[in-house]
């Protein structure tokens, strides 16, 4: 007989017996394997969150590795009144401490061109009453652009061929309709500033219709009353007349850019009032910038501690790489940078600044005061006499901490670093897990096969003596 299901034939419970019998075997395996690939996941999450910590106190570091970054100065302006924005000022690093009185007595301006009175009657009207003819627009010798007139084109229309010329550097024209016997006005305004950088308007063909729209190449050109040339800014620097071809003045004042915008305003006497500039440091910048580093570093080590404890009792969860010794070096190795003594800066190290290392590892700036001060008032009194120490304290190129630690952290968060080789180990290994898994089924088939196999014999043996049986049974 054929038995299609183990036990029909025998009546035993053979198909249970047999799951059992594939359970006992998969289940030890199967513990083995998910044990290891739970630790590899619970490696590379740690391993992950390490990297990232890593990378934002990079990222901190970084920032104070260039004295331009934490050696800046602050312009401070201080103008005649608050509504008022006389000037406005940028410095450089290198610039030195100072204040300065500045007056504003002239602004920068391009040229500004009017036609004469009466010099048109209509803008619709045509300039030409025959022929053709053109103009040119230059200041100096490099820049200039050419308009071509013709029969047909009429004050308006030179507006537009003006402004709209691919070439043009910076000449605007308008149309003021004056409503008068003086007619329209064609008004022409360069962008081009400073003594010198006038505009030229030549009447290249020498159409006398077109004299009367230039400065020169003609007999009857603008008349010179309309004529405002370019000018320079003038400004007083503590009472030293300074001019600038722009409204910026650049190194005026050594490695100091300032910006004027307005006049200064008169007072009652007549005189201009003063704006104040100071150069001073950019005290609250850096002390952000040193707290930022503080609070990186602590939350840096924050984490690898998490990952890397032991549980403190069996209900408490080790850390994902407890014990590891690679985390446990990077907590010793960024330790040691940061409280070690750097020659080149007069502060000697970061204790200077009023940043120390605690009992628990963590860096603080205490305010309690064991006979040296309290690290707020060395923090305060770095800042206010040792600006540029500090500097060197985190940038000198063989010494600074901030070059140091960013050369130690580099060897674990580059893309060849320690941590990355260590996460693609561990996910070659969790890879090993996924083919040993599929391994562990394909052996559990077989395995399933032959017990099948085995046990359908049995099966089919067991029926048959019971077949036999149940005849004997009923002869006798």
């Amino acid at each position: 007989m054929t038995i299609q299901s183990l036990g029909v034939g025998s009546g035993l419970a053979l198909d249970s017996l047999v799951e059992q019998l594939i359970t006992a075997e998969r289940q030890p395996k199967e513990d083995r394997l998910n044990a290891k690939e739970e630790n590899i996941e619970s490696e590379i999450s740690g391993l992950g969150k390490i990297k990232s910590k890593l990378s934002e106190f990079q990222d901190v570091v970084d920032e104070l590795k260039s004295d331009r970054e934490i050696n800046g100065r602050e312009p401070k302006v201080t103008n005649p009144t608050e509504d008022l924005d006389v000037l406005s000022a940028e410095s450089a690093n290198s610039a030195l401490r100072g204040s300065y009185d500045i007056k504003v007595s002239q602004l920068a301006s391009g040229s500004r061109i009017t036609t004469d009175e009466g010099a048109f009657s209509s803008s619709s009207d045509n300039l030409l009453t025959s022929g053709s003819g053109s103009l040119t627009f230059s200041v100096g010798t490099e820049k200039s652009f050419t308009v071509s007139v013709g029969a047909d084109t009429s004050l308006a229309d030179l507006r537009e061929l003006i402004n709209d010329n691919e070439d043009n550097f910076g000449v605007t024209a308008n149309i003021i309709e004056t409503g008068t016997s003086a007619g329209p006005r064609l008004v022409f305004l360069s962008s081009e500033t400073g003594s010198g950088n006038d505009l030229v308007i030549t009447n290249d063909t020498g159409t006398p219709e077109l004299d009367k729209l230039s400065t020169t190449g003609g007999s009857s050109n603008i008349n010179p009353s309309n004529i405002e040339n370019a000018r320079n800014a003038i400004a007083s620097v503590d009472g030293i007349e300074v001019q600038s071809q722009t409204n910026k003045f650049e190194n005026t004042i050594q490695n100091v850019i300032f910006t004027v915008e307005e006049l200064s305003p008169k007072q009652a006497d007549g005189e201009l009032s003063a704006s104040k500039l100071t150069i001073g440091f950019d005290k609250e910048g850096l002390e952000e910038k040193i707290r930022e580093f503080v609070d990186g570093y602590n939350s840096l080590v924050d984490e690898l501690e998490k990952q890397s404890k032991y549980g403190a009792s069996a209900l408490e969860d080790d850390g994902a790489l407890a014990g590891d010794s690679m985390i446990r070096g990077i907590k010793a190795g960024i330790a040691s940078i940061v409280g070690g003594n750097i020659s080149s800066s007069s502060l000697g190290g970061l204790f200077s600044l009023g940043v120390e290392l605690n009992k628990d590892g963590r860096l603080e700036i205490s305010s309690t005061d064991f006979g040296v001060g309290s690290g707020e008032d060395r923090l305060e009194n770095a800042l206010e006499d040792n600006f540029d120490d500090i500097a060197l304290l985190f940038t000198d190129e063989s010494e600074g901490i901030a070059n140091q630690l960013s050369t130690y952290l580099e060897q674990y968060t580059s893309s060849s670093g320690l941590l990355n080789a260590r996460e693609k180990s561990a996910k070659e290994e969790r890879e090993r897990v996924y083919d040993a898994r599929e391994s562990l089924e394909l052996r559990m088939i077989s395995y399933e096969s032959l017990l099948r196999d085995r046990y359908l014999n049995l099966d089919q043996t067991v029926a048959q003596l019971n077949q036999t049986g149940a005849a004997l049974f009923s002869i006798l």
